[in-house]
C-alpha cells in the first residue's frame, strides 16, 4: 500500500481537539445508537462503501490513525490497565496494522467473483459466487484487548463493504473514549460510527436489528447477545472466553516451555482470552516445570514484579476481587501470591495441587494466576479436556510429534497450537474463532472478509439449449422423465444433463 497522504490542517486540529484529556465522553446508549444506525443504513443503501477505492481509503485512514496517535493509545491503555507500551504496540496496534495492510493488498482479489468450474450442465453458462456486503455491522469489543478486538473485525467489515458501528468495552473507559473521538476524525462519518454503552445495554442495542453482530466476551454475555440477535435473525460471530487447557508432556524443552507459557499467561497481567488458562502437566515433569516457571518469572519481572514496568494491573476492583478470591481458595501457591488491593495488583502466581473442583477451575481466570494439575499421560489429558466444554484454544508442549498429533486429533477446540501460545490467534492467514461453548464463526484476513460478506450464488444462463430443457415443462410425460433420467446417468460424477432441467 502506498504511503498515505498527510491529513489536512483542519482534520489534524479536529483530531487534536477530539483527543484532549480530561474531557470524558457521555454514554450514548441504545437511543443514540438508533439514530446512528439510521444514518449508517442510509449510507449503505446509497452505496457509498461499494467502490474498491473507497474501502482502500478507509483502510489507509485507519492505519494513519494508529500511526499518528500511537502515544495516545499507549497512554489510554496505561491508564486503563497499566499496560506496558511494548505490549500495547505489539499486541494491539501492530496486529491491527498488519490486518489493515494485508486487507488492502488483497482487496481487489477478494472482491472478484469466484467462478465455478463448468460441467456438462453449465457448458454454455457462467456459474459464480459474488461476495456482497451484508449491510450494517455491530462490533462489540472486549476489555482484554480493547483496541485489537474492536479494530481487527472493523478491518474485515470495511474490506467487505459494510457500514459499521463499534461499541468499545466500558471497562477500559479511556481507550473507549479515545476510539470514540478518533474514528470520526479519520473514517467516513456516515458509514462508520462508535457508541459508548454499558455492558447491560448491549443486548438492547443488538435488538435494533443489524445485519451482522460481532461479539467478543464471556459466554454468559455472548448468550444474551446471541438471543437478542436471533430475534431479528441477525448473523453473528461470537468469540467467547473459557478455560484454555495446556498439556505439558514429560518430553519437552522445559525451559522454553516455561518461558512461552509465562509470556502468554502473564502479559496484560493475565487478562487474556487466548492465554493458557490451566496446565495439565505430566507428573514426571511437574517439579521441573514449576522451577522453570519460577526462573522465567524472575527473568521477566525481577524479584519484585510489583515494581516492574513490564507488568500491568487488573482492569477494575471487581475483576481484582474475583481473581483474588479464586486464588486464595484454590490449590497451593508455589510462586507469587502477593496482592495489593489499592493498586489492583496481583503478583504472577503459580498454583500447584489444584483439583478440578477448585474455584479457579470453574471459569476463565482473566488474571495472573496459572493453576497446574498433574496427569499421568497424554491419554488422561485428552480425557480431561474432552470432559469439559470445547475451549477457544488448546495448547500442547512436547518434543514428541505423536503426542502433538494425538492432542490435535482427539480434542475439539476453536484453535490449536503446539510448543507456543496465543500466536495462532493473531495470524492474518489463519481463521480464529470458537466452537460450541467457545463461540461461532471465525475472522482474520480473508476469513474476516468472508465473515462480513454474503456469498451470493449466481447462474448466468444461455437460451441455446432449449431443445433439451423443454423436457422439464408440463404437461409431464413418462417419456420425458425417462429421457431426463437417462441423461443424468450419462455422467458418473453426477454432473449429467438432468442438472439443467
Amino acid at each position: 500500500m502506498n504511503s498515505p497522504p498527510s491529513p489536512s490542517p483542519t482534520r489534524w486540529f479536529k483530531a487534536l481537539r477530539r483527543t484532549r484529556t480530561g474531557e470524558p465522553c457521555q454514554k450514548s446508549g441504545p437511543s443514540a445508537c438508533s439514530e446512528v444506525l439510521k444514518r449508517a443504513r442510509a449510507a449503505f443503501h446509497a452505496g457509498r462503501m461499494a467502490p474498491e477505492s473507497f474501502r482502500l481509503a478507509q483502510l489507509e485512514a485507519l492505519v494513519r490513525m494508529l500511526m499518528e496517535h500511537e502515544c495516545d493509545f499507549v497512554d489510554a491503555l496505561d491508564r486503563d490497565l497499566k499496560k506496558p507500551r511494548f505490549e500495547t504496540v505489539m499486541s494491539e496496534l501492530m496486529v491491527v496494522k498488519n490486518e489493515a495492510l494485508h486487507a488492502a493488498s488483497n482487496l481487489k482479489k477478494w472482491m472478484e467473483p469466484q467462478r465455478m468450474e463448468r460441467s456438462w450442465a453449465t457448458a454454455f453458462d457462467d456459474c459464480m459466487v459474488v461476495s456482497e456486503p451484508l449491510g450494517v455491522v455491530l462490533i462489540v469489543g472486549n476489555w482484554t484487548s480493547p483496541v485489537q478486538l474492536c479494530l481487527v473485525p472493523l478491518v474485515g467489515a470495511i474490506a467487505a463493504g459494510n457500514c459499521v458501528i463499534i461499541c468499545p468495552s466500558e471497562s477500559c473507559s479511556h481507550t473507549a473514549e479515545l476510539l470514540h473521538r478518533l474514528l470520526p476524525a479519520y473514517l467516513d462519518n456516515e458509514c462508520y460510527h462508535s457508541v459508548l454503552a454499558a455492558g447491560h445495554e448491549v443486548p438492547e442495542i443488538v435488538d435494533l436489528k443489524f445485519d451482522h453482530v460481532f461479539f467478543s466476551g464471556t459466554r454468559e454475555d455472548g448468550l444474551k447477545v446471541a438471543q437478542a440477535a436471533a430475534r431479528t435473525l441477525a448473523r453473528t460471530t461470537l468469540v467467547l472466553s473459557g478455560k484454555n487447557p495446556c498439556y505439558v508432556d514429560r518430553q519437552c524443552d522445559i525451559n522454553t516451555t516455561a518461558r512461552r507459557i509465562s509470556w502468554a499467561r502473564f502479559q496484560n497481567a493475565g487478562q487474556s482470552a487466548v492465554a493458557p488458562d490451566y496446565v495439565l502437566c505430566h507428573a514426571d515433569a511437574r517439579e521441573s516445570l514449576v522451577q522453570a516457571l519460577r526462573c522465567a518469572l524472575q527473568q521477566f519481572y525481577g524479584s519484585e514484579p510489583r515494581e516492574s514496568k513490564s507488568f500491568g494491573r487488573q482492569v477494575n476492583e471487581e475483576n481484582f476481587s474475583r481473581v483474588r478470591e479464586a486464588l486464595w481458595r484454590s490449590g497451593k501457591v508455589a510462586v507469587g501470591g502477593q496482592v495489593n488491593e489499592a493498586e489492583k495488583y496481583i503478583a504472577p502466581t503459580v498454583l500447584v495441587d489444584v483439583v478440578e473442583s477448585d474455584p479457579i477451575m470453574q471459569q476463565a481466570v482473566f488474571g495472573p494466576v496459572l493453576p497446574i494439575l498433574s496427569v499421568q499421560s497424554a491419554d488422561e489429558a485428552v480425557a480431561f479436556i474432552n470432559s469439559r466444554e470445547k475451549p477457544l484454544c488448546v495448547y500442547v508442549y512436547s518434543s514428541n510429534s505423536k503426542v502433538i498429533s494425538k492432542l490435535m486429533a482427539e480434542t475439539c477446540s476453536g484453535s490449536f497450537c503446539s510448543n507456543d501460545s496465543a500466536l495462532q490467534s493473531v495470524m492474518v492467514g489463519l481463521p480464529f474463532g470458537g466452537v460450541g461453548a467457545s463461540g461461532l464463526g471465525s475472522y482474520h484476513g480473508r476469513y474476516s472478509f468472508d465473515a462480513f460478506s454474503h456469498k451470493k450464488s449466481c447462474l448466468l444462463r444461455s437460451t441455446r439449449i432449449e431443445c433439451v430443457t423443454y423436457l422439464r415443462y408440463p404437461p409431464y410425460e413418462d417419456r420425458n422423465l425417462s429421457l431426463a433420467t437417462l441423461a443424468s446417468s450419462l455422467s458418473l460424477r453426477s454432473q449429467g444433463w438432468c442438472s439443467i432441467l
